[in-house]
Order: C-alpha cells, then sequence, then structure tokens
C-alpha cells in the first residue's frame, strides 16, 4: 500500500519496449522502463532506493555514484563483469620492484587475475560507500551453481561520517598497492 514510483533504466531497446508492454497489460501505473545509460540521466533529484542488477563494468561505478548523488537511503547492487581493474593491474615479469611484483603468482595466469580484479573492484565499491556514510556489506545472494556473478553490495545510508577517514585511507592505500585508478574513486572521491 505504499506510494512509489519504479523506474527501470537500460540500453536495450527491445528490452525496455517489453518491459513497457507488461507493465502496461497488468496495469502498473506507476512502472516505467526508459532506454539510456545511467551516466546520462537526470529524470530525478532524489530517490529512496537504488538497484542494480548486472550493470556492466562502469555501469555500475556510475550507478553507485548517481545513488549517492540521489541521497538514496538503500543501494542493492549486483555487478556484473567489471574490465576497467582488469586492464589495469599489470603483470611485471622480471621487476625488481618487490611491492609492484607481490601479485604476479596471481596476475600472471588470466582467469585468476580476472577473478581478483573482479574482487578488488567490489572491495573498493564498499569503501567509497563506506566512505559516502553508508554502512555496507557485501554478500553471496545466491548459490554458485547457478551463476558466478552473485555478489550483492547492499548499502544502507547512515549519515554517519565516524569511519569515513579510514575508509579513504583504505581506499588510497589499496590504489596505490595495486597501481590503479577506478571509475568508482573519480565518481565519488570527496
Amino acid at each position: 500500500k505504499y506510494d512509489i514510483c519504479i523506474i527501470g533504466l537500460d540500453l536495450k531497446k527491445d528490452v525496455i519496449k517489453h518491459c513497457n508492454e507488461l507493465a502496461e497489460k497488468y496495469g502498473y501505473k506507476k512502472l516505467t522502463f526508459l532506454e539510456g545509460n545511467i551516466a546520462d540521466y537526470t529524470g530525478r533529484d532524489e530517490v529512496d532506493m537504488v538497484v542494480t542488477l548486472h550493470a556492466c563494468d562502469t555501469a555500475t561505478d556510475f550507478a553507485l555514484a548517481k545513488a549517492v548523488g540521489w541521497n538514496a537511503k538503500v543501494i542493492l547492487s549486483v555487478p556484473c563483469c567489471q574490465h576497467e581493474l582488469n586492464a589495469q593491474l599489470k603483470y611485471e615479469e622480471g621487476c625488481a620492484d618487490a611491492q609492484k611484483n607481490a601479485l604476479n603468482p596471481v596476475l600472471k595466469y588470466g582467469i585468476l587475475k580476472e577473478r581478483m580484479a573482479a574482487l578488488f573492484t567490489d572491495g573498493l565499491r564498499a569503501q567509497y560507500l563506506e566512505n559516502a556514510g553508508y554502512n555496507v556489506q557485501v554478500l553471496e545472494f545466491i548459490d554458485m551453481e547457478h551463476t558466478p556473478k552473485n555478489i550483492l553490495i547492499r548499502a544502507v545510508q547512515t549519515k554517519s561520517a565516524a569511519d569515513a577517514k579510514s575508509a579513504k585511507d583504505n581506499i588510497k592505500a589499496c590504489e596505490e598497492f595495486l597501481h590503479v585508478s577506478p571509475t568508482i574513486g573519480r565518481l565519488l572521491d570527496r
């Protein structure tokens, strides 16, 4: 019995058309689907909740940044592919710098590098949300037998910046160690 408005956003025109047809068929007058990129969406100034499901690569970062900017009370995000950090992490064969090559045993192997990049990406996303005043949990939301992409980032706004300095220090140290610069950082770094 809540008076709510739900807006779905996707890049695929056929998906949007189908979803709008279903909303109309079932009489959901306050459910609208729009074709577009979350990075460019300007239809709202404030929202209560943002849900992302398999927003590819940096689309998740743009959605999280929008959620923070909209003062969302709750964020539920299921990330998809995370290519950005995978491209930034470097295997340094023959490198004498112990810190630079500390991850070489993992980064040398493509599949391991890809999985580590995904974990680092989501860990940094969680820390940036904590830095923005959210209580964050990273959870497995569905059994691995159904999909390997089963991480849920759940963030609830607390307005408390008590641990913000700690989160910011952790973020900086991790990014420096990995030699990476994620999009979420450019969007949310304060």
